[in-house]
Formats: C-alpha cells, sequence, structure tokens
C-alpha cells in the first residue's frame, strides 16, 4: 500500500502514534491523574451549566446560551479524549466505527472552541457598538441558528472524508483497529487536507476576535458611549483572545507529539513521559481551565457556580443581576 500513491501505509507519511506500554506503578499513576482531572472539570463544567439552567434570564441571554454551549462542548470533548486516551493506553483494539464515532465527536467538539470564541466576541461587539439594534440581532433563536452552523463548519471536513472512503472502500467501516485519527485516513492529501482547515479556522477566529477588539475599544474611547460597559465587554473580548491562544496550544498537540518522537525515538521512556506531559498540559488543561477563567470573572454566574458547588451551604441563593 505504501509508495508513491501516497497512502496511509506510507511511514514517511506520517507517526502512527501507537503505543504499548507496561502499566507499573508510574504508568498507572498518570493514567489516573489525567483521567481524574479530566473528570474533576467535567464536574465542575455541569455544575456550572446547571446554574446557568437555574435562572431563566440565562436561557434568554445569547451571551449565556454561547458560553453554556462552550461548557457542554468542552465536557464532551474532555470525556471523549479521556476515552480515547485510556482505550490507546491499554493498546486495546477496537472496531472501526466506534473509532470513527468517537473521533468524528472529538474532531467537531475541538475545532468547536475556537467558532464558539469567535460567536461571543461578535455578540460583545454587537451590543457595544450597536446597542440599539442588539436586541433584534442577538436573539436567542439566532443564537441557537448560530450554534448549529457551528456545527455544522467543524463537521463538514471530517464528514466529506467519510463519504469519499465509504465510495472508495465500502468495507471501510468493518473490521478491529488501535483508534487514532491518522489510522482513519486513506492517502496523505487527507491529512494535508486536515491541517489546511485547521489553520483557516484559526486564523479566521483570530481575525474576528482581533476585530472586534479594536472595534470595541475604539467605541470605548467615544465621549458618547457607555464607558463602563465598553471596557467591560473590551476586557471580554481581550480574555477570549488569551483562551483563542489556549486553543491554539491544543493544535499544536499532534506537531510537538511528532517532533519528540523524531528526537527520542518511540521506545524511549523518555519519549513516553513526555508524551504524557504534552497530553495534559496541552491538550487537557487548556479546555479544563478556559471555561473556569471565564466563568470566575462574571458577576452573575460565579455566585451561583459557588452555591451549587458547595452543595447549597449558603443561606441565601445569590439573585442575579445581568448587564
Amino acid at each position: 500500500m505504501a509508495g508513491s500513491n501516497g497512502t496511509i501505509g506510507d511511514e514517511s507519511f506520517i507517526h502512527q502514534q501507537v503505543f504499548k506500554l507496561d502499566m507499573d506503578a508510574a504508568t498507572s499513576t498518570e493514567t489516573a491523574v489525567a483521567v481524574l482531572t479530566s473528570l474533576f472539570f467535567c464536574v465542575v463544567n455541569c455544575v456550572m451549566l446547571f446554574a446557568l439552567r437555574s435562572k431563566r434570564i440565562f436561557q434568554e441571554t445569547p451571551r449565556y446560551i454561547l458560553f453554556g454551549h462552550m461548557l457542554m462542548n468542552d465536557s464532551v470533548l474532555l470525556l471523549v479524549t479521556t476515552i480515547m486516551y485510556t482505550v490507546a493506553l491499554c493498546f486495546l483494539p477496537i472496531p472501526k466505527s466506534i473509532c470513527t464515532l468517537l473521533v468524528f465527536i472529538s474532531h467537531c467538539t475541538f475545532r468547536n472552541a475556537p467558532l464558539t470564541l469567535a460567536l461571543m466576541s461578535l455578540e460583545r461587539y454587537v451590543a457595544i457598538c450597536f446597542p440599539l439594534r442588539h436586541c433584534n440581532i442577538a436573539t436567542p433563536k439566532r443564537t441557537g441558528i448560530a450554534i448549529g452552523f457551528i456545527w455544522i463548519l467543524s463537521s463538514i471536513n471530517f464528514v466529506t472524508d467519510i463519504i469519499f472512503v465509504l465510495v472508495v472502500d465500502p468495507s471501510y467501516l468493518t473490521g478491529i483497529i488501535f483508534c487514532t485519527l491518522e489510522k482513519l485516513f486513506l492517502f496523505k492529501w487527507q491529512l494535508d487536507k486536515y491541517q489546511a482547515f485547521d489553520v483557516l479556522y484559526f486564523v479566521s477566529v483570530a481575525v474576528i476576535i482581533i476585530f472586534t477588539y479594536i472595534s470595541i475599544m475604539i467605541t470605548a474611547r467615544s465621549v458618547s458611549s457607555d464607558k463602563d460597559s465598553a471596557k467591560k465587554a473590551l476586557k471580554t473580548v481581550l480574555l477570549h483572545l488569551i483562551q483563542l491562544g489556549l486553543c491554539l496550544t491544543s493544535f499544536l498537540y499532534t506537531i510537538i507529539e511528532r517532533t519528540l518522537y523524531l528526537m527520542t525515538g518511540s521506545n524511549s521512556s523518555l519519549f513516553i513521559n513526555l508524551r504524557y506531559l504534552n497530553y495534559l498540559i496541552v491538550l487537557i488543561l487548556p479546555r479544563c481551565l478556559s471555561p473556569l477563567i471565564y466563568g470566575m470573572r462574571d458577576e452573575a454566574v460565579w455566585p451561583l457556580f459557588k452555591y451549587f458547588f458547595c452543595y447549597r451551604s449558603g443561606k441565601v441563593k445569590p439573585t442575579v443581576n445581568v448587564h
């Protein structure tokens, strides 16, 4: 299968990312830390989602609808990534159809995050730069449509690939494999296409967030504007830019792993340890911290989150004042 056709069998084409590990005490501890970290922050995200669902005003406010989508999206990504990591660590082959489903979910949720940040920045841009039209432009219904559009954008690349390979090989989803994204590729150009789409996604989101930041900054300096609201929006969009940087580190995960592989070799214990740190720091922690940071600085959500996270230990349920 290898050769001039540039298929997946060409070892110069790609590093397969499947390694059999001895489950000693150190490996078991590392696995437990990674899994428990993901599960803990999934619980944190779920509590924050419950706090959002506890007040009707959150369900009718576009920016909180988008925030809830970000929490849900990152929670699903953490769970699926943890499942795939555990399966790979245990060196367990699974049906290709199940692997395709897991990769599809992780692919969509992974790329939903920067697109959601762009949408949240645009919502703040409309709220500050076009305050009189904000209620008409940013409605709950339109926000839901925009979220649906995000899912279409994030899934179209993978769906077209699946349709293509099913046409080329109708028995594509049969069989048992060790589940990685690369093992689902048939040709080298598919990986090149994925990388091109990732660059396009990230550059587009960066342009949108920078544009909204500059526009809000100009509005904040206007004499006739609501300076307090504009400054708060400016800090929010700046936070989105920082979150986008965290998303960028996740995009570098595969590149870092391949570099480590070339430098140390696949059988090196140093590579195994560095690969684990790369997974934990580059792929997991940014997804854990991003929603938490956003929630902590929100004056309406954070008191409610603390109230529910501490099992309603407060005597009085916090009131909500959405600006």
